[in-house]
């Protein structure tokens, strides 16, 4: 009954998107292009499929030759506008993905602002050495036409089988894939096989102008979000079965890292809240309720890296420092050992066209 109500509201939906996406490709509404390298980071559908650790990878790629930045819209902050993020900004500022990467990137220029025209726009007023920006979920935000489009495809949520809001997932139609010259298949298991990637490479219909790949999530060691706490120390990943868990998430899809905390032992309490959510004091108070009210003396909260950026806000800390709360970090791995012809790709691309690329080939 609920999808034969949402059926027509998705027809509509997907009359919407078909106008404006033909009113860009007949130039009637126009993209601007830029004389400097713009990657853009997005996907199709709703839904987490990784773009931050996807923007982390190319800054790594990117950070040790060029200089870059990074500019997202900054969701669910509190701010307008364009804002360059600091060592001061907090997840209220700028939101929490792009205090994740300055936090971990803080070399590097990170900005947000919605309208990617005029963000791009300030980034080059307030830095002319820039060498390559990197938009943060931007396929839909065709106002700017970036140099390359990476569109990135969560593994277990298939575009043959979803459909347009709100009756499925999807933002535009699955046909919209031929505007991204890469394409990365996201969140897939590490023993998937060639057969799966010939079987996935030909569903998608890949045009002879994209690039195909496929990553994995790896999670990485535990980190303290408060690492001058005298009362959490070193925690030895080994021993994690030995402690009853309670996991705070605040992301789309929190399946895959409870499936990975569960391997090691069971003693797993979850709260769950929606992504990107703005955690209130009555949300912290429940944390702190839940945690004093597991049995085991050896426990921990652990968190996901997006979360911790926002119970880290100073309104919490003093609610929270003295809990032994951490965040597992998460990284992305090539499949079919591919990462060199991707890394290869990407640095050709901003070494052939950053503004000074006659200067930088001699």
């Amino acid at each position: 009954m609920v999808k034969v109500l949402l059926y027509p509201i998705s027809l509509i939906y997907g009359l919407i998107v078909f106008i404006r996406n033909k009113l860009f490709d007949l130039n009637m509404l126009s993209s601007q292009e830029f004389d400097i390298p713009v990657i853009s980071v997005g996907n199709i559908n709703v839904g987490g499929t990784g773009k931050t650790p996807h923007i982390e990878y190319l800054v790594s790629v990117l950070k040790s030759n060029f200089k870059i930045a990074t500019l997202s819209r900054g969701y669910k902050r509190k701010t307008k506008g364009f804002i360059l993020a600091n060592s001061q900004s907090t997840a209220t500022e700028i939101g929490d993905e792009p205090l994740q990467i300055k936090n971990k990137f803080p070399s590097i220029d990170v900005a947000v602002d919605a309208c990617r025209v005029n963000g791009i726009n300030q980034l080059l007023n307030k830095n002319n050495n820039l060498n390559a920006i990197l938009l943060d979920d931007a396929f839909q935000h065709r106002y700017v036409n970036p140099g390359i489009s990476i569109l990135l495809i969560d593994y277990n949520n298939p575009l043959s089988k979803d459909y347009l809001l709100p009756l499925g997932r999807l933002r535009e139609p699955a046909s919209q894939t031929k505007r991204a010259s890469i394409i990365i298949v996201t969140k897939c298991p590490s023993e998937l096989k060639p057969i799966e990637r010939r079987i996935m490479e030909k569903d998608l219909g890949i045009f002879p102008y994209q690039n195909l790949y496929f990553t994995t999530f790896n999670y990485g060691k535990l980190i303290p979000i408060f690492s001058a706490n005298p009362l959490i120390g070193d925690f030895d990943d080994s021993e994690i079965k030995k402690y009853s868990l309670l996991v705070v998430t605040g992301i789309a899809n929190p399946d895959k890292m409870l499936s990975y905390l569960g391997r090691t032992q069971q003693k797993i309490e979850h709260l769950k809240y929606p992504d990107h959510y703005n955690f209130k004091q009555k949300d912290i108070a429940n944390i702190c309720n839940t945690f004093n009210g597991i049995e085991n003396k050896n426990k921990i909260i652990i968190t996901t890296e997006k979360d911790a950026m926002r119970l880290k806000d100073s309104v919490f800390k003093e609610m929270i420092i003295n809990l032994p709360i951490y965040y597992l970090p998460i990284e992305i791995n090539f499949l079919f050992e591919d990462s060199k012809k991707f890394n290869n790709q990407i640095i050709s691309y901003v070494k052939t066209n950053k503004r000074d690329s006659i200067v930088y080939r001699k």
